[in-house]
């Protein structure tokens, strides 16, 4: 399998403080890795990193060919096709309050790569109801389970049909169907070639569903 996310000797500092040192890892087309470690090992910090939501200090970032190189992060104008090759799911899913879950996916479709209002309903009612979400197009977020808001937001990321997906802590407040659940769907994701790296401290979900685990320490 060839890599399609290429992280080498990542290091990150905050405040004189080595929050990631020399992390490196690959993950390929149809494969889940978890990024496992506690809290303050620096998982978050990696997944805003591969984002380009985070700056660090050294090291390199390929993404399906996309390179990042340290210093401060770049302009938008210059991260669009990084864009349509990584999508993050927050722990928070980070759903906007004001917009129903459909008009949550079809947002970076309309505004970042210029579809229509139809063009994009369309793919979002695609995703909402290939994630099982479907019935709750028109819902606003307050009205919507963790697991229902979990599932539209990566509907959300799904949108620019990105090859790597990430995802930030997804377990921490499914309940074991739910995430038997969520791990049946990422697999379905992996099956249609894309690579997810999934930040998690949950050992019994990457047991069970990723393909490979790279452990983080404090």
């Amino acid at each position: 399998m060839s890599a399609l996310l290429v992280i080498d000797r990542l290091r990150v500092r905050y405040d004189s403080r080595d929050v990631l040192r020399a992390l490196s890892l690959e993950v390929a087309r149809g494969e889940i890795v978890s990024l496992m470690g506690p809290s303050g090992a620096g998982k978050t910090t990696a997944l805003r990193a591969v984002a380009a939501l985070q700056a660090f200090d050294d090291g390199q970032i390929v993404v399906d060919g996309f390179g990042l190189t340290p210093g401060p992060v770049p302009p938008e104008s210059r991260l669009r096709a990084l864009r349509r090759r990584v999508g993050l799911v927050f722990q928070a899913h980070a759903l906007f309050e004001h917009l129903t879950a459909l008009d949550n996916v079809t947002l970076a479709l309309r505004h970042v790569l210029g579809q229509s209002r139809a063009d994009a309903d369309a793919v979002a009612t695609k995703l909402l109801s290939e994630l099982d979400v479907g019935s709750r197009a028109a819902a606003w977020p307050r009205q919507l389970s963790g697991g229902e808001a979990q599932r539209v937001a990566i509907a959300r990321a799904l949108a620019p049909d990105p090859a790597l997906l990430l995802m930030d802590e997804p377990t921490a407040a499914l309940d074991p169907a739910r995430r038997g659940a969520l791990g049946a769907t990422l697999r379905r994701l992996c099956e249609q070639g894309r690579g997810l790296l999934v930040a998690t401290h949950d050992a019994e979900f990457a047991r069970e569903f990723s393909d490979r685990a790279v452990q983080l320490t404090a």
